[in-house]
């Protein structure tokens, strides 16, 4: 039976305003991030989730508390990749983000593939579970772009002007596998 994951980017943050690093560490969402979580409800409003996640940190929780009331879980498998002592620091040192694998393990940070491995076998056993057939899970933007490289070929989001804040990755999942669908955005 064929299931669809919606795979969301949290809203805007402090940190993504001052251009700094976050990976495990946390921001509070801005006025226009909270915005952006309201237009992100309304864009989805017309589909019927039967469950909802989302990583542990507090700007991904607050995204989905703004789009449902409903119980939800918090999954560190959906958490942003930690970027070690450059947590917090300026996003000048993310320059070239085909050197992250060059730079941040060194340092005790995560490599691309460990982000992809823990996003697909985390979204993977949430989608195996029996009544989960249209799930929202609200994660960060290279956690989700890692994941989608697991599936498809990640230029094709460059290709579709990027992945801002509160947008959502749609997938269909069946037999194990991930087919990317679409990409949804909020506009403000």
């Amino acid at each position: 039976m064929k299931k669809d994951l919606y795979l969301m980017r949290h809203g805007q943050t402090l940190f993504n305003v001052r251009r700094k690093i976050q990976g495990w560490c946390d921001s509070p969402l801005t006025e226009l991030g909270i915005q952006q979580a309201q237009s992100a409800k309304e864009l989805l409003k017309d589909i019927s989730f039967d469950h909802y996640y989302c990583s542990t940190a507090e700007r991904a929780s607050d995204t989905l508390e703004l789009m449902t009331d409903k119980p939800y879980i918090r999954l560190k498998g959906l958490k942003e990749r930690y970027f070690s002592v450059f947590e917090g620091e300026s996003e000048d040192l993310n320059a070239d983000i085909t050197q992250f694998d060059n730079i941040f393990p060194l340092f005790g940070g995560e490599y691309s593939y460990e982000v992809r491995d823990r996003m697909v076998k985390t979204l993977t056993e949430i989608m195996e579970k029996e009544d989960h057939h249209t799930v929202l899970a609200v994660s960060h933007a290279g956690a989700c772009l890692n994941f989608l490289s697991a599936w498809e070929d990640a230029n094709i989001i460059r290709k579709n002007g990027g992945f801002p804040n509160c947008s959502i990755l749609h997938f269909g999942y069946e037999d194990k596998k991930f087919q990317f669908i679409e990409i949804l955005k909020v506009h403000i």
